[in-house]
């Protein structure tokens, strides 16, 4: 985990910060009184949230980031925001996708703070996969607004939660598990906000190919490889299907999503760590669930709850 800070009221200096932090950049004040800038960012792999707090108008020109790059608008403006023929002005609530990954873009920040959060485009592949039809390559958005407001509303709480529950807690974010979780929730909520490129529902091969033997491979090397990052396209490439017949195989058979029954293995394994930790040797339910990918406690503590009759803290101390 990666956490950096900035303040300084020098516009070269905020450039450069800028500039390295994100992409090569020009920047412009238009305030002439006033030019502070205050930026803490926490990063994990493939993923960073930044909140900035300008207290002047800056304008902007940015070279590709390489990155699906969100913002959300908390007070102030964005202003002329646009690339390749698109412009737009943005105002507090919004929530929006700033450009295509490598396409540059320019527009005004007047007086703002804001969220900027940066997910590695991939990452959209590891939930999704793209549509046969469509052209070829990655999962792609294809729109910088969302679909609706609840769905901005959904993805803004997505950001919001893996910035205060994860990113908050360096040991918690530290863990490969949680890392790999957060960051696909994360895309999962992109693609359920944005108009994008995925298929998400099977084709008639993908239906053909979710038989039991499809699914018992796949559950056979969740079980063997629960203790590792997983993604539902590596869990589908070991079942030798598509991602859309996992997906399809899952729902069909065990009424369930791959990662859903992923948390449900490593619950289990989490469950057997906490009977076996012994506690006055530092051993935590905290610890223990973030070693298997449970980064919010108290959602923990329900999972856990509703599978074994007592709470985890139980568990731990009864040993």
């Amino acid at each position: 985990m990666q956490t950096l800070h900035f303040d300084s009221s020098d516009i070269a200096e905020t450039e450069d910060f800028l500039s390295q932090a994100y992409a090569r950049m020009r920047i412009g004040n238009g305030t002439a009184d006033s030019s502070r800038a205050q930026i803490r960012r926490d990063a994990m792999t493939g993923v960073s949230i930044d909140e900035l707090d300008l207290d002047f108008d800056m304008s902007y020109a940015v070279t590709p980031l390489g990155k699906i790059c969100l913002c959300i608008v908390h007070d102030g403006t964005i202003r002329d925001h646009g690339y390749a023929g698109v412009e737009d002005t943005f105002g507090p609530g919004d929530v929006v996708s700033f450009a295509p990954p490598e396409l540059p873009y320019q527009g005004r920040i007047c007086g703002a703070r804001y969220n900027i959060t940066m997910l590695d485009p991939a990452l959209l592949n590891q939930v999704a996969a793209i549509d046969p039809t469509a052209k070829p390559g990655p999962v792609r958005l294809t729109g910088h607004r969302p679909t609706s407001a609840p769905a901005a509303q959904y993805l803004r709480r997505a950001i919001i939660h893996v910035r205060d529950q994860v990113l908050n807690d360096p040991d918690v974010a530290a863990e490969p598990l949680v890392a790999a979780t957060a960051a696909q929730h994360l895309a999962a909520a992109v693609l359920a906000a944005f108009p994008h490129t995925a298929l998400t529902e099977p084709t008639a091969s993908d239906r053909n190919d979710a038989h039991p033997s499809s699914l018992r491979r796949a559950l056979t090397f969740m079980e063997e490889h629960a203790h590792e990052p997983l993604t539902v396209a590596e869990i589908a490439a070991a079942a030798h299907i598509t991602v859309r017949a996992l997906q399809y195989a899952f729902r069909r058979r065990l009424s369930t999503t791959p990662l859903a029954h992923l948390r449900r293995i490593r619950l289990s394994l989490a469950h057997q760590d906490l009977l076996a930790a012994d506690p006055s040797r530092g051993a935590t339910v905290t610890a223990i669930a973030a070693g298997w990918g449970f980064y919010h406690p108290g959602r923990f503590a329900s999972l856990y709850r509703a599978s074994y009759g007592y709470s985890p803290r139980r568990a731990l101390a009864g040993r």
